[in-house]
């Protein structure tokens, strides 16, 4: 019997390469698996027969477009859409013979922090099923962590990969900005989206990163990739790690989520790394305004095109504008219609300049703030998120305390930094994250120290009500 639970991709891939087990069986094991817990988590949208084939079973979040599969990015305006075309991430996997399970549960056009805003229902931690896995991609990560998938395709706008991955205990990867095409990616805020991976371990995190990364004709933000190296070291000699004051003594971050992440930083310095501290200090304070400014301007313009004629959900009406209104109504949520709304005034004439432009001129400074950070460090480390996953419906009636959840991921993502979140510990019983942030394109030393990292700490990954 195969112990999805347990299983890494690597694990998976080695099994099947030394003929100990057929794609027919380990397809057959994860469909069980869902079966049995997904009842529970609600981590997939849509589930896909199996195809045939050898390859390992892989989840993919619902905005990321799959042929002939419905990718509805969890709103009920595309309640039914099949894409006629696959996005480049998805051509790519499945070039690498990777079979689809499924599409995963998402907070609607990736808008939110908890999988809450979904438009059919929210996803459950595998660690405690009361409890958010995060956002927006909490199906993705609770597929890995509860053992329904080795592996996952998440997106992340302003931390949508590695936010739930911290409370759900796996690893996720926000790639540097333009290294993974956006081809058939749903739109939320076009010069924030990434595609990246959510897996197990940095090493399947890794890889998955090789197979879906690299320069895209059809999305000209794309860029040449360097060569992605699998880590295998285990200490960190030579590396210099920066402590960003403000990021890791925040007065939201909670007692256990510090503590533990400054056993991490220690556990760095003893494995030869060279631990200082820095200062990031506007990019904290005005990081989360920066983003709620910039994001919501990008969708208001993005989900323009959901007007009810070219695809999706058609509301009746005695003329177009009614049946624009009444599309728009019934199909977005109260999330994405907040943020038009915000968006769309700050784009308004007279208000531009005061809003959307300035806060693309504290982005520069954000970015600029990072980059002389980077002078003197090669990774910055922090919380991932604040807090453990928090209970369902806890923070629903709050946007501001919901959109705090990320306050450490943003500012990196203003940046286009990649970011990669490692567990380094258990907090009340869940799961806390490590934020790892690199410069542009410094992917290959965040595997080299998120390995070490792991190695050394030994987190065990299943889920302890599980095991």
């Amino acid at each position: 019997m195969i112990d999805t639970l347990r299983l890494t991709a690597e694990e998976a891939r080695g099994l099947l390469e030394r003929g100990e087990i057929s794609g027919a069986e380990l397809w057959s094991a994860y469909a069980e698996a869902i079966d049995a817990r997904d009842g529970e988590l609600h981590c997939f949208l849509h589930r896909c027969d199996d195809e045939g084939g050898e390859g390992i079973p892989i989840a993919v979040k619902d905005v990321i477009s799959t042929r002939g599969i419905p990718t509805t990015a969890g709103s009920k305006i595309l309640e039914g859409y099949r894409p006629v075309f696959d996005a480049t991430v998805t051509e790519r996997v499945k070039a690498h013979g990777l079979r689809i399970l499924g599409k995963t549960n998402t907070d609607e056009f990736a808008m939110g922090s908890s999988t809450e805003n979904s438009a059919y229902g929210p996803s459950h931690n595998p660690w405690d099923p009361s409890r958010v896995p995060g956002g927006s991609g909490g199906g993705s990560a609770a597929a890995v962590s509860g053992g329904l998938a080795p592996w996952a395709l998440g997106s992340d706008t302003g931390g949508s990969i590695k936010q739930p991955s911290a409370l759900c205990g796996n690893v996720g990867l926000r790639p540097t900005y333009g290294t993974v095409s956006r081809y058939g990616i749903v739109a939320f805020a076009s010069s924030l989206d990434q595609v990246g991976p959510v897996a197990k371990t940095v090493r399947d995190c890794a890889y998955l990163y090789s197979v879906i990364s690299g320069r895209d004709e059809r999305d000209s933000t794309t860029v040449d990739v360097p060569a992605t190296e699998l880590p295998t070291a285990e200490d960190l000699k030579g590396l210099r790690v920066g402590v960003p004051r403000e990021m890791n003594e925040h007065e939201g971050i909670a007692p256990g989520v510090r503590a533990l992440v400054h056993k991490a930083i220690e556990l760095a310095e003893e494995l030869g790394a060279e631990v200082g501290e820095c200062s990031l200090p506007r990019s904290v304070d005005y990081g989360l305004a920066c983003y709620y400014l910039i994001a919501p301007a990008e969708a208001s313009s993005n989900l323009a095109r959901y007007d009810g004629v070219r695809y999706g959900l058609r509301e009746g009406a005695d003329n177009y504008y009614e049946m624009v209104e009444r599309t728009r109504d019934a199909g977005f949520g109260d999330e994405p219609k907040r943020r038009i709304m915000l968006g769309t005034y700050a784009l308004s004439a007279g208000y531009y300049d005061a809003y959307y432009g300035q806060a693309q001129k504290v982005r520069t400074v954000i970015a600029r703030e990072h980059a002389a950070a980077f002078e003197d460090f090669d990774v910055l480390v922090s919380p991932t998120s604040p807090t453990v996953a928090f209970k369902l419906g806890e923070k629903a009636a709050n946007p501001l305390a919901m959109y705090l959840s990320d306050l450490l991921t943003i500012p990196s993502c203003m940046a286009g930094l990649p970011g990669l979140n490692v567990p380094c510990g258990l907090s009340d019983g869940l799961p806390v994250g490590l934020q790892l942030i690199g410069p542009q394109l410094s992917e290959n030393t965040l595997f080299r120290v998120g390995h070490a990292l792991e190695r050394a700490i030994g987190f065990d990954f299943v889920p302890e009500r599980l095991r």
